[in-house]
């Protein structure tokens, strides 16, 4: 993580020594210097969101990775219009779309989830590795909608705001809010059931 901190600002810093013009040169390393402030904090939750989508975490370490250098390459782009972690999660978003086509990767971690039996794990040990909570929760989530899916993962793991993820999707604060309670209910009586 520090390697990679170390990375983004002296990326960060070569575009602001001259890689890219900006026109709004103090605008842009203000919003450099954000960045390189929330990084510990943002970092984790992208990989989370590329490691709940990919599974794979070579994957998800490359996507988080790309997303942060798309973020430092555009930087002069953000408009202030949303917070900086909606504006990074959108770039993870689109990177991650971006990959599913290129590798013409057919499958998320999702579906790929749902069509595991739970009667897969025969010992305990294997419940310690799997640690079956996640994989329950993430077995009911795969059974979401994808709307309701996205909604339910850039709350659980990329963790932001209702009104962060409203923006995301193109709906309300109160939507994501209210959408969000309705799924974490329905989740929760499949736990208990399945528990």
């Amino acid at each position: 993580m520090i390697g990679e901190r170390k990375f983004i600002k002296g990326f960060c810093n070569e575009i602001d020594g001259g890689g890219i013009n900006t026109k709004n040169s103090k605008k842009a390393r203000a919003v450099m210097n954000k960045l390189n402030e929330e990084y510990e904090k943002l970092h984790p939750k992208i990989y989370a969101f590329f490691y709940a989508k990919t599974g794979n975490q070579a994957t998800a370490q490359d996507l988080c990775h790309d997303t942060f250098y798309e973020a430092c390459k555009s930087i002069a782009s953000f408009n202030n219009h949303s917070t900086l972690s909606t504006w990074i999660f959108s770039i993870a978003n689109n990177l991650l779309k971006k990959y599913y086509r290129k590798n013409m990767y057919q499958q998320s971690l999702m579906q790929k989830l749902a069509e595991i039996p739970e009667a897969e794990i025969h010992s305990l040990e294997e419940l310690v590795e799997i640690n079956e909570d996640t994989k329950l929760l993430l077995h009911h989530i795969s059974k979401l909608d994808d709307a309701s899916r996205e909604i339910v993962l850039l709350r659980i793991y990329g963790e932001l705001s209702f009104a962060d993820i409203g923006v995301l999707i193109g709906k309300s604060e109160n939507y994501a809010r209210v959408t969000f309670h309705r799924l974490k209910l329905k989740i929760q009586k499949l736990l208990e059931v399945t528990l």
